[in-house]
């Protein structure tokens, strides 16, 4: 191992491997700073070190890792002088055996719709696990390999690794560690460490210079500054900055007030009800319910509470929240219905379409304030990440991606973008009025 130098970063990220109250480890940051030569350097001395163990080298794509990080894996063998009598590579079963029985499985980590549990996965064990360009696979699927490190754990006196590496994403990535990295609020068995090029002391000078003379801002952004705060996905409906704007905007207040309600359907779903004065939220709540009768007593409390009128309350009506509404006798949202006012020159898919579009040329125009704790906060802008355009690049109708492939990127349902997006209903809605409810009496 002595021909191959190691940076500051690459040792310190291989310390943290070494540590066992250290149980994952993000390596990212800009291109360049080695990050996929130092997970091959991990699964390559962790094989040599332990006979008979059993390691995932993964990537969103079979072919894509075989072309990249398989190829970084077979130059650091060379580097290393690691003879190529001392390990087998198997194309068809994808597996690179050592002498010593030790043994890289390489993996297809993407997201399958007919294999949505990865299951493929399920009778997988082993010591430990890398995945390169983690940013681009689901939560769902780093759970489900962190589950499988359980093999001869006990025999190797390990405890379960799981080395990650990336360049900076808005996804779960961002959310699970270089948030809380930022904020000192990362959990103990976490590890971060930020890699630049500019770390990287062995790099050609002619590599940072292309990224110098990357001319779209948002890539260079990312890739040589490793700035997490940059999004250049073309999709996204809302910009990062306009969704930090939200909660410190300063509106016109309005006398009129709004409620709006997200109601849970099942596991780590919440009911959320939102009250709106005008186009200020002045409170945000949530709740881990689903009785619809719970649901319709509390929404009739905050109606008393801020006076209401039950023709300015909006419910999903999907699923269980059809309940509610028939309880209320109150507006109902159908996301997947026509949008209002629709005809053949309607420019979009659906009403939840219509009203996450309108909703984001509000967000962007700073028509909207939002009070809530620092908590929900963080939730918000998590989610509102997460709303893209399906098709921004076809001559077709205008859509949102769907709330499932939303719930498989952020692990979660936009519960709160969700109940927030609702309360355009009122806007597309205002030249079909014909709702005769008054402000209830008491």
């Amino acid at each position: 191992m002595e021909n191959f130098k190691l940076t500051e970063k690459q040792s310190l990220t291989l310390k943290y491997l070494e540590d066992p109250n250290i149980n994952e480890v993000l390596f990212g940051g800009g291109a360049g700073g080695g990050k996929s030569q130092c997970g091959c350097f991990w699964l390559i001395s962790s094989c040599l070190k332990y006979p008979d163990s059993r390691w995932i080298m993964g990537r969103s794509v079979l072919k894509t890792l075989k072309e990249t990080t398989l190829n970084s894996f077979f130059d650091l063998i060379k580097i290393l002088e690691i003879d190529k009598t001392d390990y087998k590579y198997n194309i068809s079963s994808g597996t690179i055996t050592f002498n010593n029985n030790s043994q890289i499985l390489l993996k297809d980590l993407a997201h399958k719709p007919s294999d949505p549990n990865y299951d493929e996965l399920g009778s997988i064990e082993v010591c430990g696990a890398f995945i390169d360009e983690c940013n681009q696979i689901t939560h769902k699927c780093k759970e489900i390999i962190n589950s499988r490190i359980r093999y001869k754990l006990d025999e190797f006196n390990l405890t379960p690794k799981l080395l990650m590496t990336c360049n900076p994403a808005k996804n779960w990535v961002y959310s699970e560690f270089y948030k809380p990295w930022k904020d000192n609020k990362l959990n103990e068995n976490k590890k971060f460490v930020q890699s630049l090029a500019a770390d990287n002391p062995y790099i050609s000078k002619h590599y940072i210079n292309n990224l110098y003379k990357i001319k779209d801002q948002n890539t260079k952004e990312r890739l040589l500054f490793g700035n997490w705060e940059y999004d250049d996905d073309p999709n996204k409906l809302f910009d990062y900055n306009d969704i930090n704007d939200l909660f410190s905007n300063c509106i016109i207040k309005e006398k009129e007030f709004y409620l709006s309600c997200d109601v849970a359907r099942k596991g780590i779903d919440k009911t959320i009800i939102i009250i709106w004065q005008g186009f200020e939220v002045i409170e945000i709540k949530s709740y881990d319910i689903t009785l619809v009768t719970k649901t319709a007593e509390l929404i009739n409390q905050f109606r008393e509470k801020y006076k209401i009128a039950l023709s300015n309350v909006i419910v999903d009506e999907d699923g269980v929240g059809g309940g509610v509404v028939d309880i209320l006798k109150c507006r109902g949202f159908i996301g997947n219905a026509s949008p209002i006012n629709n005809n053949k020159n309607s420019n979009y898919r659906n009403l939840r379409s219509q009203c996450y579009f309108r909703f984001a040329d509000f967000v962007k125009e700073k028509k909207i304030k939002i009070n809530t704790s620092p908590l929900i906060e963080e939730e918000i802008k998590k989610e509102f990440q997460y709303i893209k355009d399906k098709d921004f690049d076809k001559d077709s109708k205008l859509a949102v991606i769907s709330k499932e492939n939303i719930k498989i990127a952020l692990g979660k349902s936009p519960d709160y973008a969700d109940a927030l997006m609702m309360r355009m209903y009122f806007e597309v809605n205002k030249k079909q009025n014909h709702y005769n409810l008054s402000i209830i009496e008491y």
